[in-house]
């Protein structure tokens, strides 16, 4: 699968995990890129064919600056991939602080539709444009202990298939990733607070979230990535308003341990 080299990406939390993971496909499919991060030491480990900076997604003034650096320096946008986002807090919702809950939401749910609101004036500009949030499976079931991010995820979808019907006309799509449990540093944090939570050991909460699955496995972020194209391409020229789950086939969203 290859992209025209005028084929502009911009990835959001793309320095590392999943986003890093797009940015060397769509790199190496032949598209421009462009990745935005908060982590300087990540940033700073891009290749240096990348356009990379520090970007705060929840800050609307850094988000509309951004997308006037687009503008000017790619005068438009082909792609956009919304991957940004936290794990928030870990606990049962009667114990989550309200500030910790805005702060997750405004992540993962305010940075997209920053996202989202600087992208569709360039691509409606251009009559085309593909837009991809990176969701979650918490966002088609729920997930204990993580009420801040499963209510953001599950909003995600519904900015989506709003983006689809104001963009369709437009020939813009837009479509959600679901991912399941990605292989990382981020899902073995998530791990060992849940453990820490329920008094139990990481590697009991790890095996049951892999019971959970028909694969029996976690996916990796190169998974992640591979929809991503696909989605972008003409391959996925018919595809909008979907929630794409590459998860391994989630059969227990809750699993016991």
């Amino acid at each position: 699968m290859t992209f025209e080299d005028t084929h502009r990406v911009l990835i959001t939390a793309g320095a590392s995990g999943i986003g890093h993971a797009m940015a060397s496909h769509f790199a190496a499919a032949g598209a421009k890129v462009w990745v935005t991060d908060i982590n300087a030491d990540a940033l700073a480990e891009c290749p240096s064919s990348w356009i990379a900076e520090s970007v705060d997604v929840s800050d609307p003034q850094e988000m509309s600056a951004l997308f006037q650096r687009i503008e000017s320096r790619w005068g438009g946008l082909d792609t956009l991939c919304a991957n940004a986002g936290t794990a928030g807090a870990t606990g049962l919702i009667e114990d989550q602080s309200h500030a910790e809950f805005q702060s997750c939401v405004n992540v993962n749910l305010g940075g997209a539709m920053l996202a989202t609101q600087g992208a569709l004036p360039l691509m409606k500009r251009a009559n085309s444009g593909c837009i991809l949030y990176t969701s979650s499976t918490a966002g088609l079931f729920g997930f204990p202990y993580r009420a801040p991010y499963a209510a953001a995820k599950w909003a995600i979808n519904g900015l989506m298939k709003t983006a689809a019907m104001e963009g369709g006309p437009y020939g813009i799509r837009a479509n959600t990733i679901a991912p399941g449990c990605v292989e990382g540093p981020r899902i073995d944090g998530v791990i060992a607070r849940e453990a820490a939570a329920k008094g139990t050991a990481p590697e009991t909460v790890r095996q049951a979230y892999e019971l959970g699955t028909s694969l029996r496995t976690f996916v990796r972020p190169e998974d992640i990535a591979n929809m991503a194209l696909f989605l972008a391409s003409s391959a996925g020229a018919r595809i909008s308003g979907q929630v794409m789950a590459v998860d391994g086939h989630t059969e227990n969203p809750d699993p016991k341990v």
